[in-house]
């Protein structure tokens, strides 16, 4: 019997989706999980990262190996509201589906694992092993909040890690890695008809667009669950206006890395193409501004079996396991890890349902997965150690 009624569980997603934190405000909802954790017993420490950023973590158990679980309580923006059919910062229900931005990605994810973490504490205590709760700010930037858990050590002694992204319908284990590079070109304006007397910003641009265009065939290499490594420019600008040599101009990348073509080796490549066409005449800067690692694990695992169980009971199907081509959190949390560390993404809502206009997840969904992690966290610790069943 669970602890909430559904209408509880509701409000207190409606209650984190009013809150608006597109690329701010996570403070907000640090303090609201910590109250409720509060409420119940479990002490909730807030990291404060910035103005009204911050980090939350919370642990219940006593001794034992540690299991992770993370989520992320940024949104993306939701962009033209004027296509949303419903308000994007108001939980909406309609015909058993919820609306609203953060439902799929992830505040529904999150909350399920919040609310997992209250039942197995007022009901069911941990006898083995501990569940620390690591909740981030920034994952859809650059990822500050999992950076400073990693560099603060909270996940060292971290056995296991679940990330409730959206992935009802997969388990995730492995992902390529992000890169943004921003590519500044900086000239001297003048009059478009006189222009030996400036230098257009956007000749040079325009030639290292081409350069690292063409040379990026030399990334060939292939990972076995990733795939090959994807460059992309996807936004270019320069000039004020079309009689005036610009004196200015940028282009950025997006760059999706694997273990064998690794963020590294784009720093330098962007940094030789630059040094190609570098004259006296040009001032060209890089600014790699994002860079997340690929995750790359074997998913030759209990946590991986013990996912694909729960999915058949709680779900009714055979999930597949599988890697991802985005980006999560586990970029910057396993830093450290090998292969062999047990990692998965699991959560509530699909993938298709991240940054769209009128996202939504299903409520059954929502609920299902708490009742999935109340189960699924301490029988994954009772795995580790038997001895204790």
């Amino acid at each position: 019997m669970s602890l909430f009624s559904e209408a509880q569980k509701l409000q207190f997603l409606e209650d984190l989706i009013l809150i608006d934190t597109v690329n701010h405000n996570e403070l907000e909802v640090c303090r609201y999980l910590q109250q409720l954790l509060s409420d119940h017993s479990i002490e909730a420490k807030i990291i404060e990262l910035g103005e009204h950023r911050a980090n939350l973590v919370a642990e219940i158990g006593q001794e034992g190996p540690v299991l992770g679980i993370s989520g992320h309580m940024d949104v993306v923006s939701p962009g033209d509201r004027e296509k949303w059919t419903y308000d994007p910062f108001k939980l909406t229900e309609v015909d058993g589906k919820l609306y609203g931005r953060g439902t799929a990605d992830m505040k529904a994810g999150l909350l399920a694992l919040v609310l997992s973490l209250i039942e197995i504490h007022d009901q069911n205590p941990l006898h083995t092993g501990r569940i620390r709760l690591l909740a981030t700010t920034g994952e859809e930037i650059v990822g500050e909040g999992a950076k400073a858990f990693q560099q603060q050590g909270y996940m060292n002694d971290v056995e296991a890690l679940i990330i409730a992204e959206p992935s009802q319908d997969k388990i995730i284990y492995a992902h390529r890695g992000s890169m943004d590079i921003r590519i500044t070109s900086r000239g001297h304006a003048s009059h478009s008809s006189m222009p030996e007397l400036g230098f257009n910003a956007i000749t040079p641009l325009i030639q290292f667009i081409h350069d690292v265009n063409d040379q990026f065939s030399q990334f060939d290499q292939q990972n076995d669950l990733l795939g090959h490594a994807i460059m992309n420019n996807t936004l270019i600008k320069g000039g004020e206006q079309v009689n005036s040599i610009p004196a200015y101009a940028e282009a950025e990348f997006n760059i999706r890395t694997i273990p064998e073509h690794d963020n590294e080796q784009f720093i330098t490549f962007f940094k030789d193409v630059l040094s190609q066409i570098d004259t006296e005449d040009t001032e060209l800067e890089m600014d790699a501004y994002m860079s997340r690692l690929p995750v790359y694990t074997t998913g030759h695992n209990q946590l991986v079996e013990l996912a694909i169980q729960m999915g058949e009971k709680y779900l009714n199907t055979a999930l597949p396991s599988e890697a991802s081509p985005g980006v999560t959190d586990a970029s910057d949390l396993l830093l450290d890890k090998g292969e062999d560390f047990p990692f998965i993404m699991f959560g509530p809502g699909t993938m298709d349902q991240a940054h769209q206009v009128d996202e939504h997840i299903e409520k059954s969904a929502y609920f299902t997965f708490i009742e999935l992690f109340t189960e699924m966290l301490p029988t994954y610790l009772e795995q580790l150690n038997p001895s204790t069943n």
